[in-house]
């Protein structure tokens, strides 16, 4: 638990406002009683009253007692204008008045993902019982992506037991949840997302390394000209607009990750064994080492840590506790201050 006891002063004294939609779940209310009493955010909980006292009961405890706001998404006097603001956005898609507002209505995330879009709530965090398809729709259609991004990537935080040998404990791994086969272009955007939230979650330069079973041409392949390519486009990106990070590849993971190894496959690289971001060339791939390294290794793995959404939305693993939607609600926060 270190890393988020680094966040946690972090986002005590951010004072910032997090939806949760799900308050039909008892876990979403324990979280956000949790988060209210400790001081980490203004939890706003999603529910119609029979949800919402059916979840307490379950819970063992009252949003109410804390003072917490509970808003019945099926008939909230917000409805009206986050209806408008959401025909805006989708009615050169063909969505009319009548069906942005049934939406709202009728659907927690979507409506919770408005508040975010409005300017009510600072970020977001479900997933407890919606699927990471529905998140993602509803993510989309109501907040977009970030500018100069054109889609959203998933990442882990890996909370190492003991740190590189570079002396990082914490590492990030993208995109280990959202997609499956990323094009050269497509890595830059995860890249840059991916950049940012390191800098926003551990203050840290970013240092990239794209990741191939090849380090600077020891193997020829498609799949290492992909990630040469990306690697490429990905220093250019970056330099037009003055993100400040090393940006290294493609390299093994052992040259990324150890010095040793990197003064002898990678002598004249950037990235000498000092890597904390690693990008993957697939889901397949990223996804096997992140499971490898929390089993084996022993790492807590945070995520997948949504980037490269306008503003901050995060999905929550179905088996997630409630001390992991409090943790997931501190990376949001600091995402929305980077």
């Amino acid at each position: 638990m270190q890393l988020l006891e680094r966040l946690l002063p972090v986002v005590q004294a951010a004072h910032k406002t997090i939806v949760l939609p799900e308050g039909h779940d008892p876990r979403v209310i324990t979280a956000a009683i949790q988060a209210q009493t400790r001081g980490i955010c203004t939890p706003v909980v999603l529910a119609t009253p029979a949800e919402r006292a059916a979840a307490e009961a379950r819970a063992g405890g009252t949003l109410a007692a804390h003072g917490i706001r509970c808003i019945d998404y099926t008939a909230s006097d917000l409805t009206p204008s986050l209806a408008a603001a959401l025909h805006a956005r989708r009615k050169a898609k063909g969505m009319t008045l009548e069906e942005a507002t049934a939406t709202l209505a009728s659907k927690r995330l979507f409506f919770g993902n408005m508040l975010l879009g409005c300017g009510h709530v600072d970020g977001l965090v479900a997933g407890s019982i919606a699927s990471t398809p529905d998140m993602l729709r509803a993510a989309f259609t109501c907040v977009g992506t970030a500018p100069g991004i054109a889609l959203a990537s998933g990442c882990f935080l890996m909370d190492l037991p003991r740190p590189t040998p570079s002396g990082d404990d914490v590492l990030i791994y993208a995109d280990c949840g959202v997609n499956i086969c990323p094009t050269a272009d497509e890595l830059v955007d995860i890249a840059q997302a991916t950049a940012m939230t390191c800098r926003a979650l551990l203050g840290k330069r970013p240092k990239l390394a794209f990741l191939s079973f090849s380090t600077k041409g020891s193997a020829k392949h498609p799949l290492v000209d992909k990630m040469r390519e990306a690697m490429e486009k990905t220093r250019a990106r970056f330099a037009a607009i003055g993100l400040d990070a090393v940006v290294d590849g493609e390299i093994q993971a052992d040259a990324a990750l150890v010095p040793s190894v990197a003064a002898s496959k990678n002598p004249s690289g950037t990235i000498a064994g000092d890597a904390n971001v690693l990008i993957f060339p697939d889901l397949q791939a990223g996804n096997i080492c992140y499971k490898i390294t929390e089993r084996l290794a022993g790492a807590i793995a945070y995520g997948p840590i949504l980037q490269g959404t306008g503003k901050p939305v995060n999905d929550l693993s179905r088996g997630c506790t409630a001390d992991d939607i409090v943790g997931v609600i501190c990376i949001t926060i600091c995402q929305g201050l980077a």
